[in-house]
């Protein structure tokens, strides 16, 4: 069956293809690897570049190439932009032993960027890790790291994930588990027309956040290896989880559900929460049983219509 969404992302996975072209040399001046946009004062560092915005509001153009640099945002509201969506990388280095970009002013947008083989010593290593403010993520690519995107708690902060991949992420060889994306006790978690594949541990997505959309995106687990579920609201949500696409695969670690919901704590209503409108299967070739949403809170879930493959239970309370 031909999947819309496939189809959708197939020119955003043809220009991350391109991303490790023949990398430029940094440069200083007008065409340094990263230039502020608003004052067109070009950096060496990215570090440099996030200082010269400091508590102010402003967009940082990154050139294309792969960079070996990392920074942190103390204040201010900064835009972290690929001049060229897909062929700014930002590989294999973490600040502060967190991320390749952390994140802890009063906002951060990341556009079209890559980020590549982040792993730090206590298995946390992700390319973005936000501390404080908002997120917002589009046309980006996470992969091949411990976690794509970790966060703290900010109950009246908002994160925004658009048009992303989230690929070969996740592990639990650390004290705990590490995931493709986790969110801690946000205000709202927003995914819409995104792609998670091939994990390597722990969840897909795991969010603390009170309230959740989850539109239009894919979970394609069929070479995952050692796999949780593929959205898990650990504290109850409100919200929405619709018109999504989901496959799961062989090598588990759990394959007891698709959605899990208040599986570790209640500290959020779930009343209401829709799941409906979503595709969800197994990889060919595998026979078991398994809940495509598994409810361990009190609350009336609006569990609609979902067009569930030969083994899936429709909903089981937990």
């Amino acid at each position: 069956m031909r999947h819309p969404l496939r189809n959708a992302l197939a020119p955003a996975a043809l220009a991350l293809g391109l991303a490790f072209a023949t990398p430029m040399l940094a440069q200083s001046g007008p065409a340094a690897p990263y230039t502020v946009v608003e004052s067109g004062r070009g950096f060496a560092r990215l570090q440099d570049a996030v200082d010269a915005i400091g508590s102010g509001s402003g967009t940082i153009r990154f050139a294309p190439m792969r960079f070996a640099d990392c920074a942190v945002q103390t204040a201010g509201e900064v835009s972290y932009v690929a001049s060229v969506p897909g062929q700014s990388v930002l590989d294999g280095v973490a600040c502060e032993g967190k991320a390749a970009l952390v994140l802890r002013g009063r906002a951060a947008r990341v556009e079209g960027l890559v980020f590549a083989d982040i792993r730090v010593p206590d298995k946390n290593g992700a390319g973005i890790r936000l501390e404080g403010g908002n997120l917002a993520v589009s046309q980006a690519w996470f992969r091949d790291s411990e976690q794509g995107i970790l966060t703290g708690d900010n109950p009246e902060g908002t994160v925004a994930i658009d048009k992303s991949t989230f690929t070969r992420l996740g592990t639990c060889e650390g004290s705990g588990c590490a995931h493709s994306v986790y969110i801690g006790n946000y205000g709202a978690l927003t995914v819409t027309r995104s792609r998670f594949e091939a994990g390597r541990g722990g969840h897909y997505v795991k969010s603390r956040a009170a309230r959740i959309a989850v539109l239009n995106s894919s979970f394609d687990d069929s070479a995952g290896r050692g796999t949780n579920y593929m959205i898990d609201l650990s504290d109850g949500a409100t919200g929405q989880i619709t018109g999504n696409w989901f496959v799961q695969g062989e090598d588990k670690e759990n394959y007891s559900a698709f959605i899990a919901v208040a599986a570790e704590h209640r500290d959020h209503s779930s009343e209401g929460l829709v799941v409906e409108g979503n595709n969800a299967r197994f990889a060919p070739g595998i026979s078991r049983q398994s809940a495509f949403v598994a409810n361990w809170s009190n609350d009336r879930l609006a569990i609609g219509s979902n067009t569930i493959g030969n083994g899936l239970i429709r909903y089981e309370k937990r």
